[in-house]
């Protein structure tokens, strides 16, 4: 099993940004793949971006030239880096990890181990 812990959510205004940490208990770099996630009210959960063991990633399409994905693998933190924020991406932001099954850049598999989620609220 893997704990999640997200970080690093808060208030901000449109256009600005925001750095969301993910602290995973244990290594995930050769097991686990690794990825955020968000809900807004009243919305399903959708993916945000995943990352595989090469560090190789997949951005949602509409979010790509805004958000960015790392991972630093000593620290067991992954990172996503939100910029020019807007008020539609105010939500839940998730982390999220399952077992290495196929290929980590499948925005459709399922996530076993989930954080408890970090708030973005963008104001306008």
């Amino acid at each position: 099993q893997v704990q999640l812990v997200e970080s690093g959510g808060g208030s901000v205004q449109s256009g600005g940004s925001l750095r969301l940490p993910c602290a995973a208990s244990r290594s995930t770099s050769s097991n686990y793949c690794m990825g955020w996630f968000r809900q807004a009210p009243g919305r399903e959960r959708e993916p945000v971006a995943l990352i595989d063991h090469q560090g190789r990633t997949r951005t949602a399409d509409y979010l790509k030239d805004r958000f960015t994905l790392s991972q630093d693998n000593a620290k067991n933190t992954l990172y996503l880096q939100m910029n020019s924020l807007k008020t539609e991406d105010t939500a839940m932001y998730l982390c999220a990890a399952r077992r290495w099954i196929g290929s980590c850049l499948d925005f459709s598999r399922q996530y076993d181990y989930w954080g408890q989620g970090t708030q973005v609220t963008v104001s306008s």
